[in-house]
């Protein structure tokens, strides 16, 4: 039954350790993922893609 309790803990860490560094990189990289939708928006929609002064910035014209 005790090793049961530690392997449930032992999950639970991990479960939280992948979501934090999945959090970190969606921060870290989200400018770039917004512009690349932003892009594929623009495309898709006719537009022209305007860059903006830093990632995430961008826009259709």
């Amino acid at each position: 039954m005790n090793k049961k309790g530690q392997a449930l803990v032992e999950y639970i860490l991990i479960i939280a350790l992948v979501s934090v560094l999945a959090i970190a990189l969606v921060n870290y990289f989200g400018g770039y993922l917004k512009d690349s939708i932003t892009k594929t928006s623009c495309s898709m929609i006719g537009q022209e893609y305007v860059a903006g002064e830093k990632p995430g910035d961008g826009k259709c014209k």
